[in-house]
C-alpha cells in the first residue's frame, strides 16, 4: 500500500506535466480547428532557454525563469505568424504538415547548436523533498502539481468570469460568428498560440530537472499529451487535463508492477483501446451522420 500511494504521487506530478501540455493541443484545436504537433517543442525550446539563462549565463534562477516564459510569448507569436497564419485560409491538412515541418526545423537547430548530449538543469527547491509517513513527497513534484491547480483555477476563472475569456470561447466556437459580433478573430487566436506556447513552456522548464533537457523531450511529451486528448475527448478542456493526469498514473503503475521498458506503451496502450471501444473518449460526444 506505501509503494501505491507513493507511485500515485509520482504519477500525479508527471500527469501534470502532460495534462498542461494536452491544455495547450485542446486550446488552438479550439480555436483554429488543427492540430499542434510542434506543441511539444514549446516544452523543448523553453527548457533550452532555461538552460542558456540559468546555465550557460548563470542569470538568477527566478530572471531565468520569467525571461524564458518571455521567450515563449514570443516565440508563440512567431508561430502564429509564420506556421498558422499564411495558411488560415487553407484546409487543415496544409497547417498540420507546416506544424510537423516546424517541429522538425526547431529540434534540429537545438540539436545543431547543443548536440545530442542531454543538458541538466537544477530543481527550484534545494530541498529536494521530505516524507509524510513512508511517502516520500519530491519539492519538484508537488511543485508541479501545485502550479497545475493553480492554472486550471486560473483557466476556469479566466474564460468564465473576463470579457477576454469569453471572446476567446466565441471564437473558437464559431469564428465567423465571432467576427460578425465584431471580435478580432485574428488577435484572440494570436492570444491562444501565445497562451498555449506559455503552458507548454512551463511543462518543460518544470519538468527539465527531473527528465533532463534533450531535443527528445519534446517529441516524448508531446506524445503522451496528445494521446490524453483523445482520452479524454479531443477538444474538451477538463478531458485533457484527466487524461493527461490518468496517463501520468498509469505508465507510472505499469512500470513499477510490469516492466520500465515498455512504460511509454503503457499510455499507447491505452490509447488504442479507447480508439477502438471509445473513440469520442471520456468527455466526449459521439458525432452521428445523416445521409
Amino acid at each position: 500500500m506505501d509503494l501505491a500511494f507513493q507511485l500515485l504521487f509520482t504519477g500525479i506530478g508527471i500527469g501534470s506535466v502532460y495534462a498542461l501540455v494536452a491544455l495547450g493541443f485542446v486550446l488552438i484545436f479550439r480555436a483554429t480547428n488543427v492540430v499542434n504537433f510542434a506543441q511539444g517543442e514549446f516544452s523543448m525550446v523553453a527548457a533550452f532557454l532555461m538552460v542558456i539563462f540559468a546555465v550557460d549565463l548563470e542569470w538568477p534562477y527566478w530572471l531565468s525563469f520569467l525571461l524564458a516564459l518571455a521567450g515563449m510569448a514570443l516565440y508563440g507569436v512567431i508561430f502564429n505568424l509564420g506556421v498558422y497564419y499564411p495558411l488560415r485560409h487553407r484546409t487543415y491538412l496544409p497547417v498540420i504538415i507546416s506544424t510537423i515541418g516546424a517541429s522538425i526545423l526547431v529540434a534540429n537547430t537545438m540539436l545543431a547548436l547543443y548536440g545530442p548530449q542531454p543538458q541538466v538543469l537544477s530543481p527550484v527547491f534545494e530541498t529536494p523533498g521530505f516524507n509524510i509517513g513512508p511517502v516520500y513527497l519530491d519539492s519538484q513534484y508537488l511543485l508541479i502539481i501545485a502550479v497545475t491547480v493553480v492554472l486550471v483555477a486560473f483557466q476556469y476563472w479566466f474564460f468564465e468570469h473576463t470579457l477576454l475569456g469569453k471572446k476567446l470561447q466565441a471564437t473558437s466556437q464559431d469564428k465567423e460568428m465571432a467576427s460578425l459580433l465584431g471580435i478580432p478573430v485574428a488577435t484572440m487566436i494570436m492570444i491562444t498560440f501565445v497562451y498555449s506556447a506559455v503552458l507548454g513552456g512551463l511543462a518543460g522548464i518544470l519538468v527539465a530537472p527531473i527528465l533532463f533537457v534533450s531535443i527528445q523531450m519534446g517529441g516524448t511529451i508531446a506524445l503522451k499529451a496528445f494521446a490524453a486528448t483523445i482520452i479524454g475527448g479531443f477538444g474538451d478542456v477538463a478531458g485533457a487535463i484527466i487524461g493527461g493526469l490518468a496517463l501520468g498514473v498509469i505508465e507510472t503503475f505499469g512500470a513499477a508492477y510490469i516492466s520500465v521498458p515498455y512504460k511509454d506503451g503503457f499510455a499507447f496502450l491505452v490509447l488504442v483501446l479507447f480508439l477502438v471501444f471509445r473513440p469520442q473518449g471520456l468527455f466526449g460526444e459521439r458525432v452521428a451522420e445523416k445521409a
